[in-house]
Protein backbone atom coordinates (compact mmCIF):
# COMPACT_ATOMS: atom_id res chain seq x y z
CA UNK A 1 0.00 0.00 0.00
CA UNK A 2 1.43 3.36 -1.01
CA UNK A 3 1.59 6.37 1.30
CA UNK A 4 -0.93 8.11 -0.92
CA UNK A 5 -3.46 5.28 -0.49
CA UNK A 6 -2.68 4.76 3.20
CA UNK A 7 -3.55 8.37 4.09
CA UNK A 8 -5.99 8.99 1.20
CA UNK A 9 -3.95 11.93 -0.07
CA UNK A 10 -5.00 13.97 -3.09
CA UNK A 11 -2.62 15.61 -5.56
CA UNK A 12 -3.13 18.90 -3.71
CA UNK A 13 -2.24 17.21 -0.39
CA UNK A 14 0.92 15.71 -1.92
CA UNK A 15 1.96 19.09 -3.31
CA UNK A 16 1.45 20.68 0.10
CA UNK A 17 3.43 17.95 1.88
CA UNK A 18 6.34 18.44 -0.53
CA UNK A 19 6.11 22.22 -0.05
CA UNK A 20 6.09 21.84 3.74
CA UNK A 21 9.03 19.43 3.61
CA UNK A 22 11.03 21.98 1.57
CA UNK A 23 10.35 24.74 4.11
CA UNK A 24 13.20 24.94 6.59
CA UNK A 25 11.05 25.96 9.54
CA UNK A 26 8.24 23.44 9.17
CA UNK A 27 8.99 20.39 11.34
CA UNK A 28 8.09 16.87 10.28
CA UNK A 29 5.74 16.74 13.28
CA UNK A 30 3.62 19.51 11.71
CA UNK A 31 3.29 17.47 8.51
CA UNK A 32 2.33 14.42 10.55
CA UNK A 33 -0.24 16.36 12.57
CA UNK A 34 -1.88 17.76 9.44
CA UNK A 35 -1.65 14.87 6.97
CA UNK A 36 -0.60 11.74 8.90
CA UNK A 37 2.70 10.52 7.35
CA UNK A 38 5.63 10.03 9.71
CA UNK A 39 9.06 11.52 9.09
CA UNK A 40 10.26 8.31 7.43
CA UNK A 41 7.20 8.27 5.17
CA UNK A 42 7.73 11.93 4.22
CA UNK A 43 11.35 11.15 3.33
CA UNK A 44 10.17 8.20 1.22
CA UNK A 45 7.52 10.37 -0.43
CA UNK A 46 10.08 13.07 -1.23
CA UNK A 47 12.35 10.48 -2.80
CA UNK A 48 9.49 9.30 -5.03
CA UNK A 49 8.44 12.83 -6.03
CA UNK A 50 11.88 14.34 -6.69
CA UNK A 51 14.78 13.68 -9.01
CA UNK A 52 17.50 11.71 -7.25
CA UNK A 53 20.07 14.51 -7.30
CA UNK A 54 17.60 17.03 -5.86
CA UNK A 55 16.47 14.52 -3.22
CA UNK A 56 20.09 13.99 -2.12
CA UNK A 57 20.57 17.75 -1.73
CA UNK A 58 17.30 18.10 0.21
CA UNK A 59 18.12 15.12 2.43
CA UNK A 60 21.58 16.47 3.26
CA UNK A 61 20.04 19.84 4.12
CA UNK A 62 17.31 18.58 6.47
CA UNK A 63 19.18 15.73 8.14
CA UNK A 64 19.76 16.73 11.75
CA UNK A 65 18.46 20.28 11.18
CA UNK A 66 17.00 21.55 14.44
CA UNK A 67 14.17 23.44 12.74
CA UNK A 68 12.90 20.27 11.00
CA UNK A 69 12.71 18.25 14.22
CA UNK A 70 10.56 19.52 17.09
CA UNK A 71 12.61 17.57 19.65
CA UNK A 72 15.80 19.41 18.55
CA UNK A 73 14.21 22.86 18.57
CA UNK A 74 14.73 25.44 21.23
CA UNK A 75 11.87 25.19 23.75
CA UNK A 76 10.97 28.83 23.15
CA UNK A 77 10.06 28.17 19.49
CA UNK A 78 6.45 27.02 19.41
CA UNK A 79 5.49 28.06 15.88
CA UNK A 80 5.61 25.95 12.73
CA UNK A 81 6.63 28.75 10.41
CA UNK A 82 8.81 31.78 10.21
CA UNK A 83 7.42 35.09 11.40
CA UNK A 84 8.34 36.47 7.97
CA UNK A 85 6.13 33.97 6.13
CA UNK A 86 2.68 35.14 5.13
CA UNK A 87 -0.35 33.47 6.60
CA UNK A 88 -1.56 30.36 4.81
CA UNK A 89 -5.29 29.78 4.62
CA UNK A 90 -6.77 26.43 3.69
CA UNK A 91 -3.32 25.13 2.75
CA UNK A 92 -2.91 27.66 -0.05
CA UNK A 93 -0.38 30.42 -0.24
CA UNK A 94 -1.92 33.84 -0.87
CA UNK A 95 -1.27 35.48 -4.22
CA UNK A 96 1.93 37.48 -4.23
Amino acid sequence: MSIREKYQLTDIDLDRIVEMAWEDRTPFEAIQAQFGPTEAEVIQLMKQEMRLNNWKKWRARVQGRATKHASLRDAEVIRFKSRMQRAISRNRMPKR
